[in-house]
């Protein structure tokens, strides 16, 4: 339970126990815990969507979103600005790009990053018509943390003295698999056929995601780890409002 709290700890502002001290290892282990995380998360959100179900969607929309970014602290809010100033202002130098990214001051593609994630989150929040719709508040967390698992997992992270060094060093190779091969199993379970399409949507934006990382910075940071959790979970909203896979279609 150790690793559990740490991972809620650093994932979201919940008033959970304060983990003081802990090892290499637990930020290693902690890892393995970020679905269960994102799953809480969509607990969280879906029992908000019930409670608003008779609401006006767009306001029903925008307090959702509000309750989201409170929950997470803007944490991975904050990865995608840093990002996207890095990106557009590194010019493909690796150097520059990495060292834009420890700027604290947000520039103007930092903003419009922002500005259009959460815009993208909003409209996809305003197109489900109604409570049946709560599995894709639940499979876009989850499934945006379980990206950050993939990442861990696949790709060499960059910064030595980076938040994510001990994490990726420590990340019990073996235990993350199953956590992803869990995540891919139990998704087409949850919701049939229906499943694919969010499921595929988010390894298809990660493993893109990646293929820019390597790119340009050969390997991942904790920016871009936030920025993959924004996008991943962007992109599965808007697919499942587009397809329209409530729990019991498909």
């Amino acid at each position: 339970m150790h690793a559990f709290w740490l991972a809620l700890q650093f994932l979201t502002r919940l008033p959970v126990p304060r983990i003081a001290e802990y090892t290499a290892e637990d930020r290693g282990r902690s890892v393995l815990y970020y679905p269960v995380v994102g799953l809480l998360i969509g607990a969280i959100l879906s029992g908000f969507l019930f409670l608003l179900a008779d609401a006006n969607p767009g306001l029903r929309a925008a307090l959702l979103l509000l309750v989201w970014v409170l929950l997470t602290g803007a944490l991975h809010l904050d990865g995608l600005a840093d990002s996207a100033d890095a990106w557009l202002g590194g010019h493909g130098d690796r150097a520059r790009t990495l060292e834009i990214m420890q700027d604290p001051r947000s520039g103007p593609a930092a903003i419009v990053a922002v500005m259009l994630v959460l815009i993208v989150k909003f409209a996809a929040l305003s197109a489900f018509a109604h409570a049946a719709y709560w599995p894709a508040l639940v499979l876009a967390p989850l499934l945006g943390r379980a990206a950050l698992v993939l990442l861990f997992l696949t790709t060499p992270y960059v910064r030595s003295d980076g938040i994510g060094a001990a994490h990726a060093a420590n990340l019990p190779r073996g235990g993350a698999m199953i956590v992803l091969l869990s995540v891919a199993i139990l998704v087409p379970v949850f919701l049939g056929y229906a499943g694919l399409w969010p499921l595929t949507t988010a390894l298809v934006t990660v493993l893109l995601l990646r293929r820019l990382m390597l790119q340009r910075l050969g390997g991942a940071t904790g920016d871009t780890f936030g920025a993959t959790c924004e996008i991943v979970e962007a992109a599965v909203l808007v697919v499942m409002a587009l397809v329209g896979v409530p729990l019991g279609m498909g």
